[in-house]
């Protein structure tokens, strides 16, 4: 077996028949595979469809709402595949996506981490994720635009903080090696804390962006009720991670933001920020760690006096 597709169902039975009949008709000829259907407590006749599958689908069916993260895992369990790709029930799969990211992996080899593609927005086409960064609030935020000038010509696998586990490809054992997802997250986050887990076991997370699909995006009921928790608890977690994968961009930005004097004051010019931004400095400069850590501890006040923490 070279792939297993896990997809989690939770209601969305249209979006689920129209993701599952545009993978059957995009795959590679030839390509062994198997395509596992987690579903999580559907009532709109999802289980009634499920009932007449027969292979290349395996069923699961949780007996309430496990949430995404436990899904998947349900799902990767059974896995046989060499590789696992994750995909959410509200994709449009487009003819040669898959091959772009399998070529990713391979090119990456041992190095390779979580590898995502560019989504566009299934209803309007605008680019809804090219990869996800740490803004300057020190939280994951999906990129939105392909690189730009001459490099979106000469680049295929851009390295990324992050990608979106709406649609992700990565070798299974590695997904056995880092645990699957953690389960503490809900329908949220699990997919950079993933990618962070990779990251910190010297794995490279990149976008193949010779791969576009579109997505529906966020029609999973509830799917964004527990943003904020999910990412207090990836703050708590991974803070140094998100400091240290904010700081080039706070330096890139450093002349754009407001200055701390006066109003109208210009910021002094400052070799280690410019050379740290234009990447020819490493070592990030003291300014923007502090600034990066500001930023967070004021996030970590507010969800501090929502949650009561």
């Amino acid at each position: 077996m070279q792939v297993s597709f896990v997809i989690p169902l939770y209601n969305c039975l249209s979006f689920t028949r129209e993701t599952v009949a545009s993978l059957q008709a995009t795959l590679p000829r030839g390509l062994a595979h198997e395509i596992i259907l987690v579903d999580d407590g559907s009532t709109d006749g999802t289980r009634e469809w499920l009932a007449e599958l027969t292979a290349p689908f395996r069923v699961v069916l949780n007996e309430r709402n496990l949430g995404y993260a436990a899904a998947n895992n349900r799902g990767a369990a059974l896995a046989t595949g060499k590789y696992l790709a994750l995909l959410n029930n509200d994709l449009v799969l487009t003819p040669g996506w898959l091959e772009p990211m399998l070529g990713a992996l391979q090119q990456l080899a041992s190095r390779a981490g979580l590898v995502g593609n560019v989504q566009r927005n299934a209803r309007t086409g605008a680019i809804d994720h090219a990869g996800i960064f740490i803004n300057l609030k020190g939280k994951p935020e999906h990129a939105r635009e392909f690189p730009s000038g001459f490099a979106r010509f000469f680049t295929t696998v851009l390295p990324a903080d992050a990608v979106t586990g709406a649609c992700l490809l990565l070798e299974r054992s590695l997904w056995q090696q880092l645990g699957g997802f953690d389960v503490g997250y809900v329908n949220g986050c699990e997919d950079v804390d993933l990618c962070f887990r990779a990251g910190a076991a010297g794995r490279i997370n990149a976008v193949a962006l010779r791969s576009v699909i579109g997505h529906h995006v966020s029609t999973t009921p509830g799917r964004k009720v527990r943003n904020e928790e999910n990412t207090y608890r990836l703050t708590r977690r991974w803070r140094a991670e998100l400091v240290n994968r904010s700081v080039r961009r706070w330096s890139r930005h450093y002349y754009e933001l407001s200055p701390p004097e006066t109003p109208g004051a210009a910021r002094v010019f400052s070799w280690p920020i410019w050379l740290h931004a234009i990447g020819l400095r490493q070592t990030p400069p003291p300014e923007a760690i502090s600034a990066m850590n500001a930023a967070i501890d004021a996030e970590l006040a507010r969800w501090g006096k929502m949650f009561g923490t």
